[in-house]
């Protein structure tokens, strides 16, 4: 009975709102940190950035085109039942969480764009030791999450393009690692993956 009584409270709670407070809670956070990198010594070109942030409002136009028209982008993929919006919430915790234990595990070393700091250190503990890129994989899949809160067809658009967008700030992040690093990132790059686990 205590289960189904803690289930009805968070039955409560609106999946759309959560989701919304949530990123806008995520978001402060990630600004205000900013304030305590390190001293930065290289970074990425500014064709490479503008790239990067062509592709990230790329992934923002399916939402803009699905609240101007009807069409496949405003269609369900899922069942909006309740189930399945607390699950894709639970999904979105988990990511920014993950994130979040990443983003303290970097410590001063984080940047927003790909850069080499001041007396750089290479993470391999923590959420690194599980996977390279441990901020994009819990992004992505708080991104996954939304999507399935949200149910609509334009949320996956979304999420594909966020991945293309990552991706590509992974690779160049790579490029710099290696280069800074040299053969201590490459044995770390052998025995962890990028993204997944054991997998990719």
């Amino acid at each position: 009975m205590d289960f189904v009584r803690r289930w009805a409270v968070v039955k409560l709670i609106n999946p759309d709102a959560a989701v919304k407070w949530i990123w806008i809670v995520f978001g402060s956070f990630w600004l205000l940190a900013a304030f305590t990198q390190k001293r930065s010594v290289r970074r990425q070109s500014i064709d490479s950035r503008l790239l990067q942030m062509s592709v990230v409002l790329l992934a923002l136009a399916p939402f803009y085109i699905a609240g101007r028209r009807f069409g496949i982008l405003r269609e369900h993929f899922l069942p909006k039942t309740a189930d399945i919006q607390y699950i894709g919430l639970l999904l979105m915790l988990i990511g920014l969480g993950f994130a979040v234990w990443a983003r303290f595990t970097l410590g001063r070393n984080w940047s927003g764009m790909v850069t080499v700091k001041e007396n750089h250190v290479l993470i391999t503990h923590g959420p690194y030791a599980w996977v390279r890129h441990p901020i994009y994989t819990g992004i992505l899949l708080a991104l996954l999450g939304t999507a399935i809160v949200g149910g609509i067809f334009a949320s996956l658009v979304a999420v594909a393009v966020a991945t293309l967008a990552l991706w590509l700030k992974l690779r160049t992040e790579e490029k710099f690692m290696t280069e800074t690093f040299g053969e201590q990132y490459t044995a770390y790059r052998q025995r962890v993956k990028a993204l997944i686990p054991h997998v990719i």
